[in-house]
């Protein structure tokens, strides 16, 4: 994907945003923990890095939930196979 540095740290705080509130939400982090979990899962990419961007490939939703309960939540979890309408709003 081709994007200016404006459009990628928006989408990059978009995504931040949207982590830290599942965290915060589901995964019972301190608004503090949950924003260095954010940074953590996305941190700035250069310009010039390969495949900058790539974790935008699937939501913030899934990579949360991925970390709260594993990468079969989906299975384990069907309930939160889909992002909640809460999280729906926020972006």
């Amino acid at each position: 994907m081709t994007w200016s540095e404006a459009e990628y740290v928006e989408c990059l705080q978009g995504e931040r945003r949207c982590y830290a509130w599942v965290m915060r939400r589901h995964g019972n982090l301190t608004p503090t923990e949950a924003w260095a979990a954010a940074l953590e899962c996305y941190p700035y990419e250069p310009s010039d890095a390969p495949y900058r961007g790539l974790v935008f490939h699937d939501e913030a939703w899934h990579w949360a939930m991925s970390k709260i309960h594993g990468v079969r939540y989906t299975v384990e979890h069907p309930e939160l196979a889909e992002p909640s309408a809460e999280y729906r709003a926020l972006g």
